[in-house]
């Protein structure tokens, strides 16, 4: 076999095999395979996207579940693709356009626009994708799917005619969400609420009927007042019972507007008095429709006043204008008070601006399916991971509103709906958009049959309405057979409404499945929620922070294995995730550990592709490393089965680095230096073995290095993809095993008593040393060589009857004590290491003999309890006994 080089290069080993299992098609999934299938859809990144360290954790994940999977056996596809992102995409390039030739869009005009979207989708497009490769992202790339492919543009198409068929698609006049900074609507998803500090502003209105007597109402948006159309109190409020019916005037501009009474109103808010804007508040719409108050739009579509009747407010931004009614109110003495104020405003999740409720008429879907898409879940036909998302997922789907999907953008899939070029546009009243009249409007996948005639709706839909049927419309048919519903979904918890249950309720209402059964349409099984990375502050990763680290550059420092492993340590099942590069770096020293390991191994003969383990030659640390490794693999199956894979990540840390590298190799550097052939090559059997487990475990967090290093092993005929997971070793050493390891234990406690006496004498590691082992245990003599080597010892003596010099550091173990002979032992360190452990052990005392002078837990408490804590007194008293004789020597 080839030998290892000495130290380990991530930038030659990782491209060279993703290269490699590129070009043999390792990724490519066969429909007609016989195998059990295993699938998972890609949450479609922006198609201008770049890779984030949120890219980051959600495709490693996705990388180790299908890796696990071929292992396991199965037939696996992991589709690909990139999401066309509508507002994200046109908002680039408008910023564009202005930065570089002081033009809009409307400018250029649609046809020109969206050219130079495709110019612009052309030269930024697909970057994410070949990051994605060097993350090591193991998709079937000859899949790749985009939510513009013809043919899904055409799916997405079908699915708005076949709902407006069906009733389930509207246009109405409704109060929506509007985004001033993208000029379009927004659904309630969309929609961000954020703490601001703000103010509250007392405004005097004065009583039309009774000339110099006001009502004060306290409002935060003093720059609408233009739009009010009226005043509300509650019915039952005593103070303004006799105002409901008059009028008040109006301070900007001045006019006349009724007082009405609704249940609607708080009276413990402010004043009790709410000003009713019913064009720019959703609460007071519904007011607005209740008592027959006109609805009077105030804003322009990017925010500033339109109403000239205020000049010193007409063309002003909102947020200027609010500064500046408040000062006219003041001048005009009609502002009493202003008082600071904090309340919850919505933000667009797009533009991160102040959304503004207005009334447009836009196209809304009517959900189908949503109890079913309850009950799925409720059944756990599909398991959430986190399981607490399930009532949250419960909460919006028992509250849902009606979606609106169109958006007054221009890049997206235009609504396939024309209307007459003479005559009427469609309107439809705004309850439950029920139409007034059907008026003469088209809908269909393919223009009218006289399209002269016909102007076709300017607005697109909303990016998700194309990316709920992500699940089964990237798929053809002999691939959704094979492969569909997909096995788990990985996503974050922040479009668990945008996504997730919409693809759901598309999966219930279209049944893309094998049958109409409700089990094979389900999108998928498991769905796993992803945290958040944040910054060691908890602060969220961002550009303008500045600390949002490269994951490229991570890649170049670390290696694309380090920085998987390293972010995979730090994310606890669906919590938040606190970012440090040094796990990142830790990553990359685990590599490098792994790779020394190996090349010790190396050193040493061949390996076994199957070493032959007779279990009645194993050393007996041979036997504790094949046990431990037993347990790893038993809660790595169990975390996997939870979607916890921080935990797989650390219990592969901590046994390889710890329990095989630090304890079974050190100690097997004993069998393997000796003249004893047979015990050598036990040990070499068993460092085998536990090598080829390890790396099959290791490969779907690390697949570059554990490829690798199994090729240059020869551990494997084929690549370690299809190699079948390690399984335990399965120790048939009966009732000798836990005494075995019992025995094992006790040396290791020698052994770390052993270095922390040297530590604490500050005597170099490196340094050889003589201890003295007093112990009456004759199993332990045995060991003794392998003790040494453990401690770096010249020499460790056996001397049950040792009378140790005054001075002399020592520590008591299970078995005994242990001695290190110094020429000229500090005393005073001594002496005060002593007292530590002496006032350890008193206060261990001290806690069990409280316990067992508590008549009530004698009694109650098990008869075994009790009786353990009696032995553990008594081994306390014991230790206290020789650390005082020790101390006194001194």
């Amino acid at each position: 076999m080839p030998e290892l080089s000495k130290t380990y290069d991530p930038k030659t080993v990782e491209p060279k095999w993703y290269g490699r299992w590129i070009d043999n098609g390792d990724f490519k999934a066969n429909p007609e395979s016989s195998k059990p299938a295993f699938s998972i859809v890609i949450p479609p990144p922006n198609v201008t996207g770049v890779l984030t360290l949120g890219h980051v954790l959600n495709n490693t994940i996705q990388d180790i579940l299908v890796r696990r999977a071929r292992m396991q056996g199965f037939e696996v596809l992991w589709l690909p693709g990139t999401d066309h992102a509508g507002i994200g995409t046109q908002t680039a390039v408008e910023k564009h356009l202005r930065r570089t030739e002081q033009k809009t869009r409307h400018d250029l005009g649609r046809e020109e626009f969206l050219r130079r979207v495709l110019d612009w989708q052309d030269k930024h497009g697909g970057i994410i994708i070949e990051q994605l490769k060097r993350l090591g992202c193991s998709c079937d790339w000859s899949r790749q799917r985009y939510t513009f492919d013809d043919d899904y543009v055409r799916a997405v198409q079908e699915v708005f005619v076949d709902l407006y068929k069906k009733g389930r698609i509207y246009r109405g006049r409704r109060m929506i969400n509007w985004d001033p900074a993208a000029q379009t609507a927004l659904s309630d998803e969309e929609v961000i609420s954020k703490s601001q500090h703000g103010n509250l502003y007392y405004v005097r209105y004065e009583i039309a009927e009774e000339p110099g007597k006001f009502i004060e109402v306290a409002t935060t948006r003093p720059e609408t007042i233009m739009g009010d159309t009226g005043v509300a109190v509650h019915p039952n409020d005593k103070r303004y019972v006799d105002l409901v019916g008059k009028e008040v005037w109006r301070p900007l501009p001045r006019e006349r507007i009724p007082v009405v009474a609704d249940k609607a109103i708080d009276p413990e808010f402010g004043t009790g008095v709410l000003k009713v804007t019913p064009a720019h508040d959703k609460l007071d719409f519904e007011i607005g429709q209740r008592h027959d108050l006109p609805a009077v739009d105030v804003l322009h579509p990017d925010g500033r006043i339109n109403c000239p009747a205020v000049p010193e407010l007409n063309g002003l931004d909102r947020l200027g204008a609010r500064k500046k009614a408040a000062e006219l109110l003041k001048e005009r003495g009609l502002l009493s008070k202003t008082e600071a104020y904090e309340n919850n405003v919505g933000f667009s999740d797009r533009s991160d601006v102040p959304i503004e409720p207005r009334i447009s008429e836009q196209w809304f879907l009517r959900y189908p399916k949503t109890r079913e898409a309850l009950a799925v879940v409720r059944d756990h036909l599909i398991r959430f991971f986190p399981a607490h998302w399930e009532k949250v997922y419960g909460q919006w789907l028992e509250n849902i509103q009606d979606w609106c999907i169109s958006r007054q953008v221009w890049w997206g899939h235009r609504i396939p709906a024309w209307y007459p070029k003479v005559g009427r546009v469609s309107r439809l009243s705004p309850e439950e958009g029920k139409p007034e009249a059907r008026p003469a409007i088209y809908v269909g996948i393919d223009p009218p049959p006289d399209p002269e005639n016909w102007t076709q709706d300017p607005d697109t839909l909303d990016t998700w309405f194309s990316s709920w049927l992500w699940a089964y419309e990237t798929m053809d048919g002999q691939t959704r057979k094979k492969f569909y519903p997909t096995s788990v979904l990985v996503t974050g918890p922040d479009i668990i409404f945008f996504w997730v249950a919409r693809m759901i309720i598309a999966g219930l209402e279209f049944k893309p499945g094998r049958s109409d059964r409700i089990e094979d349409n389900i999108p998928f099984h498991h769905v796993f929620f992803t945290g958040i990375i944040r910054d060691k502050l908890g602060r969220k990763m961002s550009k303008s922070l500045g600390n949002s680290p490269d994951p490229l550059e991570l890649i170049d420092k670390y290696g694309a294995d380090g920085l998987r492993f390293g972010i995979m340590r730090i994310a606890p099942s669906g919590q938040d995730i606190r970012f440090d590069e040094k796990q990142i770096e830790e990553g990359r020293n685990f590599a490098t550990k792994l790779w020394n390991a190996a090349r010790f191994r190396q050193m040493h003969g061949a390996t076994s592709a199957g070493p032959m383990i007779n279990q009645q030659k194993l050393s007996i640390f041979a036997i504790e490393v094949l046990a431990r490794f037993d347990e790893t693999i038993e809660a790595i199956n169990e975390a996997y089965r939870q979607y916890q894979f921080n935990a797989v990540a650390q219990r592969l840390y901590d046994f390889f680095w710890s329990d095989y590298c630090d304890w079974y190799v050190e100690a097997a550097k004993t069998e393997i230096f000796s003249e004893d052939e047979a015990k050598k090559k036990s040990a070499l059997a068993v460092m085998d073995f536990v090598l080829s487990g390890v790396l099959r475990l290791l490969h779907p967090f690390m697949p570059h290095i554990t490829e690798e290093l199994w090729s240059l092993l020869g551990l494997g005929r084929e690549s370690i993809q299809f190699a079948t997971p390690p399984v335990q070793a399965g120790l048939t050493l009966g009732v000798d095993l836990a005494e075995n390891r019992k025995l094992v234990e006790a040396i290791y406690e020698i052994v770390q008593a052993g270095r922390n006496l040297r530590a604490e004498a500050k005597i170099p590691s490196n340094k050889k040393v003589q201890f003295i082992l007093r112990t009456p245990n004759k199993e332990v003599w045995n060991e003794i060589p392998t003790i040494a080597r453990l401690l770096n010892a010249d020499d460790v003596k056996l001397d049950a009857g040792f009378k140790s010099p005054p001075g002399t550091p020592m520590a008591v173990i299970y078995l005994g004590e242990i001695f290190l002979v110094v020429t000229a032992a500090d005393k005073q360190a001594e002496r005060e290491r002593l007292d530590k452990e002496i006032a350890k052990v008193e206060a261990e005392l001290r806690a069990v003999e409280a316990k067992l002078k508590n008549k009530s837990f004698v009694d109650r408490a098990p008869a075994s309890v009790v009786e353990g804590h009696r032995q553990r007194q008594q081994n306390f008293s014991e230790q206290l006994a020789k650390l005082k004789q020790a101390r006194e020597q001194l």
